[in-house]
């Protein structure tokens, strides 16, 4: 139901390899990136050559599976990526042939990215459901936790608590209606105590509201 633009760039998981849907993405004008599939099935037309530092290679395919060449009957640019940072090859499909390849895993790493701000959103944010399902909604509901979090965060470097900013907001949150003084609420109190107090097994962001 995503209603492509023409001229964007779409990056995906290969959990999300749908040939059929990425020449819909082709026949918009728009771009995708996404990682090959391991059981990929294609034959190699065209190699580039003086490849840059990291692209172990750069080539235009055709697929040769029997559907998914029915689902993407034209040619598709796969490129080779060995990431020196985590010791491994990421291999790119994309319809983009007009762009260097470093900057096809450039964007495939810009969408790793998103994929870290929502895990620290899951892990740090106070958020057990949703109480507005809009877009307009969510989004106030969202941005509130992060003001109360980058809040709670100035008062740490202030204050110079030896406590990490998870640790604080748990605190706070139950003692709202404690009246001891911040510096001794923070020196007295122990994780593990407010842990069992709040009940809190790991990360509910999303838990209770179905997308």
């Amino acid at each position: 139901v995503i209603p492509y633009e023409s001229g964007s760039f779409y990056v995906f998981d290969r959990a999300y390899n749908d040939y059929h849907r990425l020449y819909k993405i082709h026949m918009m004008d728009s771009f995708f990136v996404v990682r090959a599939k391991t059981n990929i099935k294609a034959k190699v037309l065209k190699w580039k050559r003086r490849l840059p530092k990291n692209i172990q290679s750069d080539c235009e395919i055709e697929l040769t599976g029997f559907y998914t060449q029915k689902s993407y009957p034209e040619t598709i640019r796969l490129v080779r990526f060995w990431d020196e940072e985590d010791e491994r090859e990421f291999i790119y499909l994309t319809n983009a042939k007009h762009i260097p390849a470093l900057q096809v895993a450039e964007l495939y790493k810009n969408r790793w990215q998103v994929e870290l701000f929502f895990k620290w959103l899951k892990q740090h944010l106070k958020i057990k459901k949703f109480w507005g399902t809009s877009e307009n909604a969510v989004k106030i509901q969202v941005y509130s936790a992060i003001i109360a979090y980058c809040l709670v965060a100035i008062m740490q470097h202030d204050m110079k608590l030896d406590r990490s900013t998870y640790e604080v907001l748990q605190i706070l949150g139950i003692s709202l209606t404690d009246k001891t003084p911040l510096r001794e609420l923070f020196s007295k109190t122990k994780f593990n105590d407010v842990k069992g107090q709040s009940g809190l097994d790991g990360p509910n962001l999303f838990s209770n509201y179905n997308f």
